[in-house]
């Protein structure tokens, strides 16, 4: 089995398996409170480090203290958001992401996702879209792939 592979059923996290010397570092935004606390517990138990937001104005705030000026010198990895909430959309948001040439993957999550959003989405360099429901499992293969660490 790859050093990197999935052995989640025999209780490792996901992302000790790999060569990575750190977590990733994720940003998950969610305004839905049970959603977000199902996927930052689900993104953690691979072994990623987590910060949440509860709108669209806290993942502004956090991305400015995250991955604009981080603190500790660390940045984030990726960023995973509903499209859909309060203050900015995520659309919003990784629009103003790529206008400021910032390359951060993000994975966007979305109850309405028409072909017109995940257009946008593709448009704007989403490297993912989740349309609700979705199995969390996927998100999580794909948190893993796109949080590569430098």
């Amino acid at each position: 089995m790859p050093a990197n592979q999935s052995m989640r059923d025999h209780g490792t996290p996901i992302y000790e398996l790999s060569s990575a010397t750190r977590k990733p570092r994720v940003l998950l935004a969610e305004d839905d409170d049970p959603m977000r606390r199902l996927l930052a517990n689900a993104l953690r138990g691979d072994g990623f480090e987590v910060i949440e937001a509860s709108s669209g104005a806290e993942l502004v705030e956090r991305i400015r203290t995250h991955l604009i000026h981080p603190k500790d010198g660390r940045t984030v990895d990726l960023i995973i958001s509903d499209i859909r909430m309060p203050w900015a959309s995520g659309l919003t948001v990784l629009e103003g992401l790529r206008r400021h040439n910032r390359a951060t993957p993000v994975i966007l999550i979305t109850a309405f996702g028409d072909e017109e959003t995940h257009l946008e989405a593709k448009r704007l360099g989403a490297a993912a879209v989740f349309d609700k429901p979705f199995d969390v499992n996927d998100l999580r293969t794909s948190a893993l792939h796109f949080a590569a660490v430098k």
